[in-house]
């Protein structure tokens, strides 16, 4: 894979079959979950496990020297995200889309236009089955989790956290911003335990949300 840039990326031993790499950003994260993949191809891993800031690798034969290769790895240039696009419709109506506008300083209307208008890539996916971290929003549209996490969300309601976006896929507990709700008919589709992937959402898929 080349040589890498500056600077190396890092990975830690985890249990006997397991390496975590350190990336360090959300976009370096997708460029590292990239170029491991490939290790599935040739039998170096059985699974590339994509978080906020590392990537896993697991089922790693020989992982000494696996983790000394990933020292030598060139990342690619930052082309934007290339993965499927899909198109979620929503109804901006959430009970926290007053408090968002208030934190954007702006309208509720002008929250579904801003949030519509960006085209939001999943990072990873974790808390429940087929949730998936979708990063798009700038860091100064951040918004902080609800000081309490409400008891039971709404499958298919779209939230806000930090700078995250999410569809929740089945009604659970949350601590997200509500500020919207996705078309049942969608729903349905963000996990399914017997499609082939489950989820509709993995990791570099391109989202958008059209009002509707």
């Amino acid at each position: 894979m080349g040589r890498l840039n500056v600077p190396p990326l890092t990975a830690l031993r985890v249990g006997e079959s397991a390496l975590l790499v350190e990336c360090g950003s959300a976009g370096r994260v997708q460029a590292v979950y990239d170029a491991a993949r490939g290790l599935l191809d040739d039998g170096r891993a059985r699974d590339v496990v994509p978080a906020a800031t590392t990537v896993l690798l697991d089922g790693v034969a020989e992982p000494a020297a696996l983790a000394e290769a990933v020292a030598t790895w060139s990342l690619p240039e930052a082309t934007g995200p290339t993965g499927e696009l899909v198109e979620l419709v929503v109804t901006y109506d959430g009970p926290d889309l007053d408090d968002v506008a208030r934190a954007w300083d702006c309208s509720r209307e002008d929250v579904a236009t801003v949030h519509a208008g960006i085209e939001h890539v999943v990072a990873f996916c974790g808390f429940a089955p087929g949730f998936a971290y979708c990063r798009g929003l700038p860091e100064q549209l951040s918004v902080p989790r609800l000081p309490s996490p409400r008891s039971r969300v709404p499958a298919g309601s779209l939230a806000v956290a930090d700078s995250w976006t999410a569809v929740y896929p089945t009604d659970s507990p949350g601590g997200w911003r509500l500020i919207g709700t996705a078309a049942v008919g969608t729903v349905g589709r963000l996990w399914d335990p017997g499609a082939d992937p489950p989820a509709l959402l993995v990791p570099g898929t391109r989202v958008r949300f059209r009002a509707g």
